[in-house]
């Protein structure tokens, strides 16, 4: 089989973490996968990243799988596709039997008439369809033309929001996000305890993530813990981001001490080692999350995830860890009750290891690429593999 997928572009995040993850997965498998990136260079999160520096670039060129690009860079904006970028579009999709489309905005490209008809299974990774702008409109486009024959949906909640934003429930398939449990395991070696608690907040800087909320709770935690420390990473979490640097300036108001123990690491390419030695992962989201990757790879290391209640996170933290209010005291209480914690919580997550697991989650990929390329999931609920 023959896969193509589609990608607006290659910079840091949990849904091209986990996509790349899946392709390389089934690339390894005995499929043939290649990837083709709309934009060649992208600028979020205050962070310029080009294809090539890229993780999720060089884990996939390495396995084999090839990547090729139409070049955009930041400054095409939302310009119509040319001629060339659609014949560059139809030769990569012209030898594929299944289209992969990262997420939905990648079918303003694929729904471009002319373009060889293939069946595309979109991958959704959001609970939040009505805040994606016209890509929305696209999926349903695409879902009305016939093009899309199948929806991923990475969580319960990504599912019954697209469903209600009027995508067929048939077409929609739930494949809960799994990761390398060799890679994510607990590392005693690396536990800083000793030292004094650590949070790890693993998240790009965005609305969506709540990062003002997060530093409100970050200094009464710290306020309470002398030799507690603060470790946040990710795509803008720098000290070269003004913007953070202003809603630190802004939270720890008279208390600028105590931002001290607060670290900034950016993009970071060994989460293991963070996760296994921190004792909490925290999220603070207010929207858009899903199945958010940090919890899981960050409780699958040993750290107990503390998270606001949005998308499947009540689900995913449920007997592992604590739920809060967006309040930032209760989020600051919980972080402490999850670090006294940490041993009771710790035989529930060794027993909870498999359901997470990454060969579980590219089986059942697997079994539905089969099945469209058959032409039978279009109107059946896809079961899990194990």
């Amino acid at each position: 089989m023959n896969v193509v997928s589609v990608y607006e572009g290659f910079f840091t995040g949990g849904a091209r973490i986990l996509h790349s993850d899946v392709v390389r997965g089934l690339h390894e498998g005995g499929q043939r996968h290649r990837v083709l990136s709309i934009h060649g260079e992208v600028h979020r999160e205050a962070t310029r990243q080009p294809m090539e520096t890229d993780a999720c670039y060089r884990s996939l060129t390495a396995a084999g799988v090839e990547v090729t690009t139409l070049g955009r860079d930041v400054s095409a904006g939302g310009a119509a596709f040319s001629g060339p970028e659609l014949a560059a579009t139809a030769r990569a999709t012209a030898a594929a039997d299944v289209v992969l489309s990262l997420k939905e905005q990648p079918l303003g490209l694929l729904n471009q008439a002319g373009l060889p008809r293939r069946p595309i299974v979109v991958c959704l990774h959001r609970s939040d369809p009505e805040n994606q702008g016209p890509a929305l409109d696209e999926l349903k486009a695409a879902v009305a033309d016939g093009r899309v024959v199948a929806g991923v949906c990475c969580a319960e909640s990504t599912r019954a929001a697209y469903e209600a934003a009027g995508i067929p429930g048939g077409l929609l398939h739930v494949i809960a996000n799994g990761v390398d449990l060799l890679r994510f395991q607990p590392d005693p070696a690396r536990r800083l305890s000793a030292d004094g608690p650590v949070v790890v907040f693993a998240a790009r800087y965005a609305k969506m993530k709540n990062v003002p909320l997060f530093l409100r709770a970050a200094r009464l935690w710290l306020r309470r813990h002398s030799t507690g420390r603060v470790l946040m990473c990710g795509a803008g979490m720098a000290p070269e981001n003004p913007a953070l640097e202003a809603d630190i300036t802004v939270a720890f108001g008279d208390e600028p001490q105590l931002a001290r123990r607060l670290l900034l690491l950016g993009v970071r390419h060994d989460m293991e080692a963070l996760y296994a030695a921190a004792d909490v992962v925290a999220l603070t989201s207010a929207s858009g999350e899903a199945a958010p990757l940090c919890l899981i790879e960050g409780m699958m290391c040993g750290a107990v995830p503390v998270s606001t209640e949005v998308g499947d996170t009540a689900d995913i933290v449920a007997g592992h860890g604590i739920l809060t209010p967006p309040d930032p005291e209760a989020i600051a209480l919980a972080w402490s009750e999850a670090v006294a914690r940490g041993p009771e919580f710790a035989s529930a997550l060794a027993r909870s290891r498999e359901r997470f697991s990454r060969e579980r989650m590219i089986a059942s990929y697997a079994a539905l690429l089969d099945r469209v390329h058959g032409g039978v999931a279009d109107r059946t609920r896809l079961p899990e593999v194990f």
